[in-house]
């Protein structure tokens, strides 16, 4: 069974090389200042480096990686939930996803704000980064949203008192706040959604799909990629300059 396995993973990667030109590069757009997508930039090329494939990643506001990768100047982004698929037929999702987020919402501690339900929400000025998908689709037909270059820029608007709920990923938003040293915004005791995340890959290069799938596939089964994804989590809070137990 196992030398099927690796004989159509074999094939697989056979298959991708015969279709690229030796020496090719591919470059995938990733969203800047966000701390889930600091970790895809790190595990991401591990998985393509495990196929013998080099690949450059480059961070860009929301808005402008969707438009690179849908449009094909970029090969692809690294890191989005299943319906950005939807919204951009030129990309192919990646089938098995590689990580995940939690949207997230962080109140003022003595506003004693409690958000427990997506309806919630609609009660409350919010504040969110630009371009993101999950929470664009969570404060989707909302009145009071605003939006902001980063999540640096979201919790000073938080903490201004301007806006009552700002909406993230939860380790983003908790990593953020240890550096910022805002001990006055908390997180709710559950996120609002999970979910999982996918690669997407521009429509031109639909043969590196099965492979980079099946590769995820077998990382998740032998648990490899758990442990990738705990040393990335280590790696991103030791370069925002946190203490990581060891």
């Amino acid at each position: 069974m196992y030398k099927l396995y690796y004989l159509l993973g074999f094939l697989l990667v056979f298959n991708v090389s015969a279709q690229t030109p030796v020496g090719a590069n591919y470059e995938f757009a990733s969203i800047e200042y966000l701390s889930e997508q600091e970790l895809g930039r790190i595990v991401l090329p591990q998985i393509y480096k495990n196929l013998g494939i080099d690949i450059n990643i480059i961070p860009l506001p929301a808005n402008r990686a969707q438009y690179v990768a849908s449009s094909g100047n970029k090969d692809g982004e690294i890191m989005r939930i299943w319906t950005y698929g939807d919204e951009n037929s030129t990309t192919i999702r990646v089938p098995t996803p590689y990580y995940y987020l939690e949207t997230m919402p962080f109140v003022l501690k003595q506003q004693q704000i409690t958000i427990r339900h997506i309806e919630d929400l609609k009660h409350y000025k919010l504040v969110k980064v630009r371009g993101v998908k999950h929470t664009n689709n969570i404060t989707a037909g909302l009145s009071q949203v605003y939006e902001v270059n980063s999540t640096e820029a979201m919790f000073r608007l938080l903490r201004s008192g301007k806006v009552d709920v700002a909406l993230t990923n939860t380790l983003d938003g908790n990593l953020v706040l240890k550096r910022l040293g805002y001990q006055n915004i908390i997180a709710m005791e559950k996120p609002l959604a999970v979910l999982p995340l996918y690669h997407y890959i521009y429509q031109k290069h639909q043969a590196l799909v099965p492979v980079i799938d099946q590769e995820i596939k077998r990382l998740k089964n032998n648990g490899d990629l758990q442990q990738l994804i705990e040393k990335a989590e280590k790696q991103i809070i030791q370069n925002k300059g946190l203490y990581v137990t060891p």
